[in-house]
């Protein structure tokens, strides 16, 4: 099994990553304000994800789901019956999700996107969130280290993210891989006021779809 791998910040956050599930028990850990499940997602639940999007013409689930629920997820999301990798794949998260958290209801986003749902950089204001990109381009984010956070939001004076001195090259801007298990933490988490992880839906080409899961606690 590959070890973890920490992107350091000097003096602030940092990002770790690992093959192992586990590894998203790391954002316990002060200094870590992204924890990220590396993975492959399975050709068979790819295929029942680009199906999915092909059949939906854009309409994505939102739901605030009981954990003890989750066993019978048919009965909250009934669009999901003709796809059961997708399906099992979402209550494997949702029951990670909420045990890690000690969660009795959970808020589901499972969102089919033609273009992006946040373009700007800017941080969340919960206390953790739970993002993986099934189908196309996944999550960008900014390490800890390179971000002006004074040119988040307002204080970017109207000018876009690569104008406003928010990070200084290109390159600053690292990208998940689809299936990527990451746990976000946000401006809610005690003790990480002012350092939530920085981030943005990356942009989506002209006929191209993103298939987004997120989860939130309630």
């Amino acid at each position: 099994m590959t070890a973890a791998l920490t992107i350091k910040a000097p003096n602030g956050r940092q990002t770790l990553f690992g093959c192992a599930p586990s590894t998203l028990t790391s954002i316990y850990q002060d200094h870590v304000n992204m924890a990220v499940w590396e993975r492959q997602p399975s050709t068979s639940l790819t295929m029942e994800c680009q199906t999915l999007l092909a059949k939906t013409g854009g309409t994505g689930h939102r739901l605030a789901l009981s954990t003890n629920k989750l066993r019978h997820l048919d009965k909250a999301l009934p669009g999901l019956a003709p796809y059961p990798q997708l399906k099992a794949d979402i209550r494997l998260l949702a029951e990670m999700y909420s045990c890690l958290f000690g969660l009795r209801t959970i808020g589901l986003r499972l969102t089919p996107l033609n273009g992006s749902m946040c373009p700007r950089f800017h941080v969340d204001r919960v206390p953790c969130r739970l993002i993986t990109t099934y189908v196309g381009t996944a999550t960008e984010w900014l390490p800890h280290d390179r971000v002006d956070r004074s040119k988040l939001g307002v204080g970017s004076n109207g000018l876009s993210d690569a104008e406003s001195g928010l990070y200084l090259a290109p390159r600053a801007v690292q990208t998940l891989n689809p299936g990527d298990v990451a746990l976000l933490k946000g401006e809610a988490w005690e003790g990480n006021e002012g350092a939530g992880l920085v981030h943005r839906s990356p942009t989506v080409d002209a006929g191209q779809q993103r298939l987004l899961l997120t989860l939130d606690s309630i």
